[in-house]
């Protein structure tokens, strides 16, 4: 017999107890279809530029921390140095980032939008901002807690504690 799909109707203390493969798997598929929907428009964005979206993660740390150096962006996003260094040639090159000599030591690049890359960063993240805001009223504020609780948990807790650390711009 398969169990009912998870849906706001069902119990709390059933859904926490038992979950089903085929639960998991409903939930693995609305991740990647809220997730398409989620960067579509900015795609669309992003097009225009000739860009994808690793250019749109560098211009969202670096506007999250502006001063960020390129080995943080590098310990963010988990690439290369090669695949980094070729998607901040390009906004360097077009003036939306500006790569300026660390004051402490010379040899740190730190990074900052232009007010060309501001007003990029706003525009991708604009409509973003709204989903997001009429999801979490959608749901209150139990849920969007519970929402933070699993983002968190699937990501590797080595990398978690270190990420939002720096995020929220504490010493490492």
């Amino acid at each position: 017999m398969q169990n009912a799909p998870l849906t706001r109707s069902t119990p709390r203390s059933e859904q926490l107890l038992f979950l089903t493969d085929d639960q998991i798997r409903q939930g693995i598929e609305m991740l990647f279809f809220a997730y398409r929907d989620f960067t579509g428009h900015p795609d669309k964005i992003l097009e225009n530029y000739d860009y994808g979206r690793a250019h749109h993660r560098v211009i969202h740390f670096v506007n999250r921390k502006p001063g960020l150096t390129v080995n943080e962006l590098l310990d963010i996003l988990g690439v290369t140095k090669q695949s980094l260094n070729r998607v901040l040639r390009q906004l360097v090159n077009d003036g939306l980032i500006d790569s300026r000599v660390g004051k402490q030591d010379r040899r740190q690049r730190n990074l900052f939008l232009t007010e060309t890359g501001t007003a990029l960063e706003k525009e991708l993240s604009e409509v973003q901002r709204k989903r997001m805001r009429r999801a979490y009223s959608a749901a209150g504020p139990e849920a969007v807690q519970g929402f933070r609780t699993v983002l968190e948990s699937m990501i590797d807790p080595d990398i978690s504690t270190r990420m939002m650390n720096m995020l929220r711009g504490d010493t490492p």
